[in-house]
């Protein structure tokens, strides 16, 4: 596992003496094989590769999607070299041409797992375990595994995702190397609710005198300060992402110059995405991209001027992997701006204590503290990807015994569960009216007709949902896709790619919209947000903010004020029973933990028969006064029973196969993970039923 700063240079490190021993091996296969998460990645670092395997002798070939057919149809006829692929590309290999994936990887040397981080959790992460694993049984030998990170929370967790049956063997290199001076500026603005939506704009690209909302005002920072030099802006959703790129466009056009600002978000075209990176990556012409987190990962687009994030940082992980890359350059600073939004007249006692702006504090003092979120322990979507990964197997043997799938499959590893939870779930999967499986007389389980119908299509390969969507075309080019929940009609306007559209005519049966240049729009309907979680640390570091009396020095005036008025909102609060304190009807429990915590504790009020709602900072339940919720702590204490809470539950079919598992597996699997929070849930409660002097 080699961990370094982004640039530092891990491809190298790795692939240098992997290149050396290949180019002296005389067996067939391949002999190193390179896995990212973006096929982005993927064709930067061909780039970077492909000078040293020509010098070699070695074969050097990009395997996904969009990379051409001839060199992956010469690798199938002498396979030999390297191969950079991605792990829907596996799982297409494996379950399209068996035969031909052992020729492929029966004998590799190695397996380089770029941006390790990205793979420790999440459905990807859990199908890439597998599929490694599946890799190796077709193998004499087990390949060696490499994994490569600027990001590692939990180094024995990450060593546990690589080798899974002896963690302890896993070498660690890290390399501290020497940090680039941090410029950074925490900057808030005042958002005028009466006024959303309104930007009026002068001749000289700022917005006139008046109210304005509060991106306008970024805007107008941005515009002054971005348009000179390349700089990543990070605005979170792609509807953010549209919204600032149609403003900043909109300054540069009433002031007459070039505009720089350029949208870069997953529902753009590839060439699009890929214009705005060769940009960024020539540095000939100022470019800002403004982007969600496309750019957040390893792709090599140079070192920029700045960094900006619009909204506070959740994930410290991510704001690392992001402030990576700017300082590159000997002797130039990494810049750090964030960009705040608050309510010009807070609401409520939340909106008094300022939590934007003391997330992004904390989150800056936990960056300066070098800290870095682990993983969580359970993922969420393991039968999901359990109910694809039994499918794929089969595929690819023509059938598997129980025991056989046990033994490859769920036998320990990321994926591991007991033989009774797989009989349950197969049972559910064989269900006549799921129809994914069928067992043979003699015990072999083979595909049933819904599963067939599931394992041809294209889709099958990837373990997140891909929502049917409209495809814009203008002039003959895409410019990308939005939700085909978005209405759409000749003449209405849209806003899209960071620019101005009216519809010109609708092909429904082929999704198809084509589109001409238009002065005004709608702008689409995308996702709510990231949504995020937010880790314990962070949520304890924000009552750290609100407790000190420090004024960190990069903050700009707002945000200082913001910083100062949410102190004093919260030595001003009157707390009569710990943690608890009025909103109106509600009460507000405060917790300073995680979204994890925060949500188990939801679903405890739920049961209990009330309103209630996880926040980043602890409960809002409704309808009850803090010394009634006192009073209901001894009936609150009787319900911390998982199997009782789970029953409760709702809405637990989130993962992509999630509808072909047993309701039972899934209740079962939220106890589990969850059940490491119910002492704690508990000591909570306790202290809150007798308080110890401290509020919170």
């Amino acid at each position: 596992m080699i961990c370094a700063a982004t640039a530092a240079g891990k491809t190298e490190a790795a692939f240098l003496p992997l290149l050396t021993q290949a180019a002296s091996r005389e067996a067939p296969g391949l002999a190193i094989l390179y896995v990212s998460p973006l096929k982005a990645l993927i064709n930067d670092q061909a780039r970077r590769l492909d000078g040293l395997c020509e010098s070699l002798g070695l074969p050097l070939v990009r395997w996904h999607g969009d990379a051409p057919q001839g060199p992956k149809t010469r690798t199938f006829k002498h396979p030999r070299g390297v191969a950079l692929i991605t792990p829907e590309s596996i799982e297409a290999m494996l379950v399209r041409r068996p035969a031909d994936a052992r020729r492929l990887f029966g004998a590799l040397d190695a397996i380089v797992i770029d941006e390790l981080h990205a793979f420790l959790r999440g459905p990807r992460g859990l199908h890439l375990a597998s599929l490694l694993r599946r890799i190796d049984a077709l193998a004499d030998r087990r390949p060696r595994r490499i994994g490569l990170s600027a990001t590692i929370g939990d180094p024995a967790i990450a060593a546990s995702w690589l080798h899974p049956s002896a963690p302890s063997s896993v070498v660690r290199i890290e390399v501290e190397g020497g940090q680039p001076e941090l410029r950074l500026q925490v900057r808030a603005y005042l958002q005028r609710d009466s006024v959303i939506g309104t930007d009026a704009i002068g001749s000289d690209g700022t917005r006139i005198e008046g109210d304005v909302d509060a991106l306008s005002d970024i805007a107008d920072h941005g515009f002054k300060h971005l348009r000179d030099e390349n700089n990543l802006l990070f605005a979170g959703s792609r509807r953010n992402v549209e919204e600032l790129a149609d403003r900043l466009r909109a300054r540069s056009e009433a002031a007459g110059v070039p505009n720089p600002f350029l949208p870069h978000h997953g529902n753009l075209a590839r060439e699009l995405r890929e214009e705005v990176e060769g940009r960024l990556k020539a540095g000939d012409l100022p470019t800002t991209a403004i982007a969600t987190t496309t750019l957040e990962l390893g792709i090599d687009i140079g070192s920029v001027a700045s960094i900006a994030q619009l909204g506070p940082p959740r994930s410290i992980a991510g704001l690392r992997q992001r402030l990576g890359r700017s300082g590159r350059r000997a002797g130039a600073a990494s810049v750090l701006r964030i960009y705040i939004r608050e309510p010009a007249a807070p609401d409520g006692p939340l909106g008094r204590l300022r939590l934007p702006t003391i997330c992004a504090i904390a989150a800056v003092r936990l960056l300066l503290d070098r800290f870095v979120e682990p993983p969580e322990r359970f993922d969420p979507s393991t039968f999901s990807v359990a109910v694809q990964q039994t499918l794929s197997l089969i595929v690819e043997r023509g059938g598997v015994t129980p025991a056989g799938l046990h033994r490859e499959l769920f036998a320990g590893g990321a994926l591991a569960m007991s033989a009774g939870d797989l009989a349950n779930l197969l049972r559910g999967m064989a269900d006549p009216e799921v129809g994914l499986l069928e067992q043979s007389p003699d015990g072999l389980l083979m595909l049933g007709r819904t599963g067939e119908r599931i394992t041809v299509s294209r889709d099958f390969y990837a373990n997140f949902d891909t929502e049917e969507e409209w495809r814009l075309i203008a002039g003959g080019r895409s410019l990308g896709t939005i939700p085909l929940s978005n209405a759409v009609a000749v003449g209405v306007l849209v806003g899209f790619a960071g620019r101005r559209w009216r519809i010109l005519a609708v092909d429904d049966p082929a999704k198809v919209v084509e589109v001409v240049s238009h002065p005004s729009g709608r702008l689409p309907q995308f996702d709510s947000g990231s949504g995020e979680p937010m880790h314990d640390r962070l949520a304890a570091e924000m009552l750290a903010v609100l407790r000190d009396a420090d004024l960190p020095p990069w903050l700009d005036k707002t945000s200082n004020r913001m910083l100062q008025e949410a102190r004093t909102a919260w030595s001003g609060m009157t707390f009569i029973d710990g943690p608890l304190i009025a909103a109106g009807r509600a009460t507000i429990l405060f917790t300073w933990r995680g979204t994890t915590f925060n949500a188990l504790a939801a679903v405890v009020f739920v049961a209990a028969g009330y309103n209630a709602e996880a926040i980043d900072v602890g409960v809002e339940i409704d309808g009850l006064s803090p010394s009634e919720l006192v009073a209901q702590v001894p009936r609150l204490m009787t319900l911390l029973d998982l199997e009782l809470l789970s029953k409760t539950m709702e809405g637990l079919r989130h993962a992509k196969y999630d509808e072909f598992v047993v309701e039972s597996l899934l209740r079962k699997d939220w106890a589990r993970r969850n059940s490491v929070l119910i002492p704690e849930i508990s000591s909570f409660l306790n202290d809150i039923a007798e308080p110890k002097g401290a509020v919170v």
